[in-house]
Order: structure tokens, then sequence, then C-alpha cells
């Protein structure tokens, strides 16, 4: 009989996926029973509608009926489930399942690739949302059996490759039916990375903001080609266009990039469903702010090998937190109302995908939430109220486990998929899983069992020994052999009494027959948890996010405050110059008064006797607090701008701070001729990105001349320019080409929008301003002459270290000096650099800064400002303007910062000593009146980060002792940008 009803399972199995408008070659056509019943089930129909005693009607791998008065037809399959539980199949939402990534391309020719390699498309192969992979999906049995046993039943599959990388395929797990009956959907989505195509070797994007750019002209090229604007046919943005409709869903890389991925979308106008990374707790505000759906990886970081102390001290506070951290995030986004689904993406084997999300749990993830994550959110991102419920109508996508199923002793006995059963455990097996104390012979053992169904295993202990035996259990039988010094024991018998006793006859070796049982242990559940001294050896200690995440954070955002400085030397950077024993009242984030014996109700006072108080320093040309720098895939990257990548998590953001610099312009690299547009920030550390960049910003654009952008060091150097004359005709021409742009744009007549010539035409109106990357004397005449062929000022040569020969030149144009105070001899166009050269440009009229171009040097400018006096004879009062008014004049924001003056912003620094000595420290740094450095809790950071270090040191040597996986610490490079280093930071 039994036998019977396996045969036509099977046969209504493979019979149910012919489609009913095939014809039948032979045979007689009839109608096949398909429909099963489950009874006596606790059914999850969705996370929080739950059944008690009730029944789940399948039929034609649909989901017929559910409830608990659910009429059962004559002829359905039944099986009682009393005891057991129902839950919809999982949904992973981001997978390539069944799509293998494209080879790499390969190099035909010597050189870089700059063209597109595909006719007929856009411009930049790394667009690619034609991308269909309907033709390259192969249903993967393994990966879908690995799935099928974690629960999954539906996954969301694409071709994870390129920038806009095409539609997706939604894909039931039934390892039994055709692609024409488990594939659910053929466009599921579109999806977007910040990853380039790997089918193509074509060089533009290099760089996050290169991407973040050419996103969105992409975006006003498809809309330009929607409105039947081009003559030419464009596929990939036909393609764009067609699925506009769909989700629209963002690999990313970190929380950063998340946010970056929505502030594009919100730009372009599309709310895009972002794929994290795991790190989203360290910034949720933001991430909540987005309001996107989230598609969150579980892949959490093993413990580092920590028994090495030498090996230890190399690893980042910010990567021990990472992994103390990491388990708590899904809460943490949950907790903050995040819309989430989980995916197994990143996981190295679906097989950890349980384990992790159990600890997440531990780590007060809540299971409603849970099961929620794995199947009515994903279905909702993905538009398919089918799946991820058993409510009537739906798949019967449906899992059996013996319990609760993020419980790590539940058993999933079944997947059903499309009404299609897949066998994880033998459901008819018992589960005699558990610790019993086995007697025979007159003696006591102790027998563990672990493992599910078929795969329980036993093993057995005398005290402490373990004894060598086998084990096995088989259609209710059970067969132990023990072999013991005296010989051996072997015994057979069953499970009675609900699976809490074993008995049966035992044989030793001589042939003599006794009788064996086992009694499972009852756990006391009164068995406290508490050590000798009474901690709790369960309890878990999560480390604190501070802003940002990594030490020297801030756990407690600095907060505007009235501030009153008394009795203390102020460099004003004005011209009333340096003022004895005055007060300086700080309100509203302005500076609201200077003068003598002033006061303030509720204001902190600070004794400034014996100090001395500056303006914040400005640094004109910086290159830390992004993300990346140079975009040198083209000769001109005017349309990218550094305002994307801003990275508030930079260290060198507290390091600059702490030696009093307040302002920055974060400069495109030198790579190319004409550079990306810049970013001006305040080091306001612990506060985001955004919040970092000026209010109405001044506009400026970095351009270069010399051996950089000719690539004169480049081994691989195929890129137009490559001579310095060259470099004058491609500006000339990109200059003649925006002239042509603004003329049609003002014209009232139908035009392209391009962001380069938006940026370039904005010069030309005298609407941003050129900070020029400089050194050789004639190459600085150049530019001053193609300026003025275009009508336009240069606004700042940086570097500009022949200026000394050409100052009178700058004086008349107009044009400010950025320079270093004593580099040179670096390279061979700075040969014939002097330090006299601030001086020689300050003496004939130029306004003339003192800049880093230095993550380190940025941190003592106080100190170059100072060899300006040694080097030409500057006033000290002069000298000071260097690194204070002049670089704010030279970023056309000395009406808010540079000097000591009441109404400008309270951005000031507060010296133990003269500010230009070499023993002057910074005790206070404030910045819109909020106090973001002091010296007395910048000691009590560092003591704080060696205790908290020592506490993540011992968790992890715990965590090794307890059998946990440990990794090898790497030592993590640190890359210092300047003009001269091209290489690109990597997120």
């Amino acid at each position: 009989m039994r036998k019977l009803i396996l045969l036509l399972f099977f046969f209504t199995l493979h019979s149910s996926y012919a489609q009913e408008y095939f014809p039948t070659d032979s045979g007689v056509k009839t109608t096949k029973n398909t429909a099963f019943a489950f009874t006596n089930a606790t059914i999850y129909v969705t996370p929080t509608e739950v059944l008690k005693n009730a029944t789940l009607l399948i039929k034609d791998g649909k989901v017929d009926a559910v409830g608990k008065n659910v009429k059962i037809p004559e002829g359905t399959i039944t099986t009682d489930l009393d005891g057991k539980t129902i839950y919809p199949s999982f949904i992973d939402a981001y997978s390539s399942f069944g799509i293998s990534k494209p080879k790499r391309a390969t190099s035909r020719t010597r050189g870089t690739q700059y063209d597109a390699s595909r006719e007929g498309y856009y411009w930049n192969d790394h667009i690619r949302p034609d991308t269909n992979p309907i033709s390259a999906f192969k249903f993967d049995g393994k990966k879908a059996k690995d799935l099928i046993n974690a629960g999954f039943g539906v996954v969301n599959t694409h071709m994870q490759d390129g920038i806009i990388r095409g539609n997706g395929l939604l894909i039931a797990l039934n390892p039994n039916a055709s692609d024409a009956y488990r594939i659910l959907d053929t466009k599921s989505g579109q999806y977007f990375s910040f990853s380039k195509s790997v089918q193509s070797r074509q060089a533009y994007p290099s760089s996050r903001m290169g991407a973040m750019a050419l996103l969105r002209q992409t975006y006003l090229d498809a809309d330009w080609y929607a409105k039947g604007n081009m003559k030419n046919k464009d596929m990939a943005l036909e393609a764009l266009n067609a699925n506009k409709n769909l989700t629209q869903i963002f690999e990313t890389g970190n929380h950063l990039d998340a946010l970056r991925a929505d502030k594009v979308g919100d730009e372009i106008g599309v709310q895009f469903t972002i794929v994290g990374s795991g790190d989203e707790y360290e910034r949720v505000s933001d991430i909540k702010a987005t309001n996107a759906n989230f598609i969150i990886p579980i892949n959490f970081s093993n413990a580092y090998d920590v028994s090495n102390p030498l090996l230890a001290q190399q690893i980042s506070l910010r990567d021990m937190r990472k992994w103390n951290q990491e388990p708590s995030n899904l809460s943490v986004l949950s907790k903050n109302e995040v819309n989430f689904a989980l995916t197994t993406h990143e996981l190295k084997s679906v097989k950890s995908f349980h384990k992790n999300l159990q600890k997440a749990i531990k780590y007060g993830f809540d299971e409603t939430k849970a099961l929620a994550a794995l199947t009515t959110v994903p279905a909702s991102i993905l538009g398919n109220s089918s799946i991820g419920n058993l409510k009537s109508g739906s798949h019967a996508n449906f899992i059996i486990t013996s319990g609760n199923v993020f419980d790590a002793k539940t058993t999933i006995y079944e997947n059903w998929v499309q009404g299609a059963k897949n066998i994880v455990s033998d459901m008819t097996i018992k589960d005699i899983t558990g610790d019993y104390m086995l007697s025979v012979n007159n003696k006591n053992y102790q027998l563990s069992v672990t493992g599910s169904g078929a795969k329980q295993k036993g093993a057995i202990k005398q005290g402490d020994k373990k004894i060598k035996s086998k084990f096995s259990f088989k259609d209710d039988w059970i067969a132990i052999t023990l072999n013991e010094d005296s010989g051996y024991t072997r015994m057979i018998g069953k499970v009675i009494n609900s699976s809490n006793v074993m008995q049966g006859t035992a044989f030793d070796t001589e042939g003599n027959e006794t009788t064996w049982s086992a009694s499972k242990k009852v756990a006391n559940s009164k068995k406290s948890s508490k050590n000798k001294k009474g901690a709790d050896n369960n309890a878990l200690t999560v480390m604190p996010v501070s802003y940002p995440n990594i030490g020297f954070g801030n756990y407690v955002q600095p907060e505007q405050q009235t501030i009153l400085i008394k009795n203390v030397t102020v460099w004003t950077s004005e011209d009333a110059g340096i003022l004895e024993n005055t007060d300086v009242l700080l309100k509203d984030g302005k500076i609201a008064q200077i003068g003598k014996g002033l006061k303030a109700r509720r204001a902190l006072e600070i004794d400034g006797t014996g100090k001395h108080l500056t303006a914040g320093i400005v640094d004109e040309h910086s290159h830390i607090a992004a993300s990346s720098i140079n975009e040198g895939a083209q000769n001109s990257s005017a349309e990218v701008t550094i305002e994307d990548v801003v990275d508030p998590t930079d260290i060198n953001i507290y390091r600059n701070i702490s030696g009093g610099t307040t302002t920055a312009q974060i400069l495109h690299g030198s790579a190319n001729p004409i550079g990306g547009r810049s970013a001006i920030i305040k080091l306001k550390w612990g506060e985001n990105a955004e919040s970092m960049i000026y209010d109405d910003t001044p506009k400026f654009i970095k351009f270069a001349l010399g051996e950089n952008v000719k690539q004169s060091r480049s081994s691989n150097g195929t890129r137009f320019p490559q001579t310095r004359m060259g470099v004058e005709q491609m500006i000339t021409d990109y200059f003649t080409r925006a002239k042509e742009y603004d003329a049609l744009k003002k014209s009232g007549q139908p035009y392209r929008k391009d962001l380069e010539m938006e940026t370039l035409a904005e010069i030309l109106n005298k609407e941003r301003f050129i900070s020029c990357h400089s050194y050789v004397q004639s190459e600085i005449n150049m530019l001053m002459k193609v300026a003025d062929k275009f009508d336009f000022n240069i606004n700042t040569f940086t570097h500009i270290l022949e200026g000394y020969k050409v100052a009178d030149k700058m004086a008349e144009h107009g044009v400010g000096g950025s320079t270093f105070s004593d580099w040179w001899a670096y390279k061979y166009e700075v040969n014939d650099a002097i330090p006299y050269n601030a001086a020689i440009m300050h003496n004939a009229g130029v306004t003339v800064a003192i800049n880093s171009d230095d993550r380190e040097m940025s941190r003592r400018l106080n100190q170059e400002a100072a060899k300006t006096v040694k080097y030409g004879g500057m006033s000290e009062l002069d000298a000071w303007k260097t690194v204070t008014i002049n670089p704010a004049k030279l970023l056309h924001i000395d009406d808010k910062v540079g000097s000591i003056k009441e109404g400008k912003d309270a951005d000031v620094v507060l010296w133990n000593n003269h500010p230009m000595s070499i023993y002057a420290k910074v005790e206070k740094t404030i910045i819109d009146g909020k106090v973001f450095f002091d010296r007395v809790e910048d000691a009590k950071k560092r003591l704080a980060i060696k205790e908290e270090k020592s506490k993540l040191i011992n968790m992890m040597l715990n965590e090794k002792m307890n059998g946990g996986k440990t990794k090898v610490p790497m030592k993590r490079g640190d890359i210092n940008f300047h003009c001269d280093t091209l290489e690109e930071l990597k997120n």
C-alpha cells in the first residue's frame, strides 16, 4: 500500500508540470489528483497570522485553503502533523543562482581601453540594462538542494556584472520541474552597483564618484532618448527605459555607499531598494532617512586570533568592533523601523545562514520580524503577493518543522515548492536527540545523541573517559556496540515512552544475555548560568557605537554652546592684528562679541590667560576625508564631484582638528588636465558627510598641468594628451565646446544636458572657480592666456612652485597662489622650487596660502606658516594669514571663516602657546560653536581605547577557547593621498 501511494505521488508530481495546452501523442489524457492536506499543525499563514491545530490544503501547486475547519475533498492525500509546524518557504531576494559570472575580458592590444567595445549600445560598456539573464540561466541542482535544506523556496537572481546590470529572474527552487514552470517572473527587477563589468576593459569610470556621475548622465541620456531626440538607435537606453517601472535594486559595499546610492536615486527620481553590507548600525539614523527598503546579508566576521600579542596590536579598534557589533545589526535596523529582507548573498556556505540568524536573534532580533524578513518583506519588495505566505491562491511553498524554525534544535523535515515535496530530514524517524543515562551490565554510562533524522548519531562516555562505540538508529531500532578493554557489549532495542526511554537486550563477548536501558536527562531549568563570582556567562556584551565608529569617535555628538573665552591673546587675522588680554564670546554658532570685560549668562567660561586664540586653520588643498580622489580614466572628468565621496569616518579628520585645522578644500587629484569638482568641508568630527559640506558652498574644480597629466611617469600612458602642448590644445578644445554648448542652452532650443559641459560652462559664466595644479612657469603663463582668451580668471594656482618667476603676471591676472613652504626636488619639474616662493609672491601682491596636500602636514600647518617668517622675512601676522584668512579668500568663504571677527562662524582654536611655535599644542578646536577637539577629553579617549581593545581581545580569546572560528590579523594598508598619488582607494 505504501509503495502504491509513493508511485501515485511521483506520477502526479511529474505529470503536473506538463502544460495543459501540450498535445498528447499517446495514451489517454486524464486529469490528475494533486491535492494534499496537512492536518493538526501550527501554521504560520503570515508571520503575524498563526493558526493552532489547523489544516493546510494544497492543490495543483497552490494553496487551496488554510484554517481550522477546512473541508478535505475525497481522495486527498492527508498527513497528520500533530506537534509540528508549517512556515512559508523563505525567499532570497538577492542572488546569482543559476547564472555564472561572465569571463573577464582580456587585452587584445597594449594599453588602456578608453572606448566602448559594443556597437549599437551606450557609449560605456559598464552600462548594461539590456542584459537578460534568461539565456544564461541554468538550474543548479546542487545549490538548489542546499537552499531547500535551509528552508528557501524562491530565489531572485540576476547577472551580477556591471554598473547597470539588466533585469532578473524569480525562480522557484523546484528541482523536478522545467524552467517553464519554475521561472515565476522573467523581469523581477532592474539591478545596479558601483562595480564595473568584467566583460569590458573600458577604463571609465575608475572611481566611485565616476560611477555616480555616469549613472546621472545615463539617466539624462535615457530621458533625452525617450523623447526621440537622438538620431541613433541605442539598445541599452531602450532597455533602461523599458525597465524603469520594475523594482530597482542597488548593491552596495558599505553604509556610505548605501547613502551614496540613495543620493543618486533621489537626483534621478528613482527609489532604490538597497542591498546593504551589514554595517548599517554605524549610521542607522541616516540609513532610516533614506526611506529605502533594504536587503541585508548576514555574513558575520570571525573573531581574530589574538593569541599573539604582537599581531593583536596591529588590529584596529574598528575591525575589532566590527566582529563584536555586526550581529546586532538586524536588531538595530528593526528597532529603528527600517524595512528589510534577508539574503544569503556573500555567504561562503548557505549552511551558515541559520547559525548566523540564530546569533542575530540572540543579539535581540525579533523572531516575528525575522520570519517577515524571509517571507512577506522580500515578496513585497519584489511585488509578488503569491509567495512568502500561505494564503489561498499563493504558491504551495512551505516548510514543515519540528518546532520553532529559529531554534538550533529544530529540524526542517520537508520543504514543499510549488506543491512538490523535498525531503530534508525523514519525518517518520523519531527525534531521539538528547543526553541519556545508559545502564548495562551493572555499569552506568553517558549517552549523547545529536544530529537529525537518519543522521542521528551517538557518543558514549563513562565519566570523563570516552568509550569507543558504534551507534545506529534505523526504522525505530537502536543498535549500540561498546568496545572496552574487558570486551564488547552489543545492544539492540527500541524507543518507548515518547522518546524519553530506550530499552532492549544486550549480549557480551561470551554471549551472555541481559537487558539495558537509557533514560533521557531532563534539563534543570533552574540551573544558574552564573559563575562563582555571580557573573552571567551567557550575557552578551555589545560595544556601544561611536560616531564615527572607530577609535576617538564621539559617543555623544558635540552640541552648540555659548562659550566665553577670557583674557586670551587673540590673533584676529584682520586689520586689528593681535589683541592682548581680550575676551571672545561665541554664541549661536557665531562670534558674537570681541572685547574686554565681557559677560554672558550661562556661558561656558574658559580662562585664556597665557593662551592664544586664532581662527581655525583653512587648508586650501587637501585630500583627506574622501573615499576616492582621482577619476583619471578620461582626460576630462568635470562631471564628477568629491562631494559624492566625502568620508566622515577618516581618522585624519580628527588628527587635523587636533592640529587646529577646521576647514579644508578636498580636491580631485591630478590625473587629468580637467579634473573633478571640489568639496569644501568643515571638519566636524562625528557628523555625517552632508553636514560637513558648506551650505551654499562656492563652486570649485581642479585643473592640472605638467608631468602627471601628460603621464610622464606612467608605464601605460596612452591617453591624450602626452605632451605639454597637447594639454593646452585639449583645454582649449573643451572650452570651445563648452562655449557652443552654453550658447545652445541659452538660445532656448532643445539640448542634450551634458554634466561635463554644464560644469565647464559655469567656469565661462564665472560661476565656478579653477584651482590648478601647476609647477612650471611656461604652463602657468599658458593657462592664464587660455583663460584670457575665454574671458575668465584662474582663481588659484596650487603648488605654484615657480610662482616667484611669474608673480607679477599672477598679480595682474588676479590669481592667488597656494603653495608649499619648503617642498622641492621630489620630481623633475620641481627642481627650480625655492623656500622663498611664498614671500616673493606675497610681496608682489598675490594672495598667498600655505597648503598641505598631505594628511600629515595638514596637522601642523601652523608650523608650515612659520617657515615663511624664516624664508623671506614675512611678518608673523602675514605669515599667520597664509593659513587662515588668505586661503579663506581663495575659497571665497572669507565672509564666514578665516579670521576672528564679529558675525563670522565660531570656528576658533585655543592654543597653549604662540600658535607658530613648535611647542604649541591645541587645547580646544571649536567649529560652529561646538567643541570638536578637547585635549583633556583626548587623553580620556586614548585610555578608553586601550580598555576597550583589552575587553575585545579577551572576548576573542574566549571565542577561540570555546571552539569558535578565528582568523589571522592582516595589516591594513593606508593610502596617503596627495597630488602625486594616482592610486584609487577601493571601497
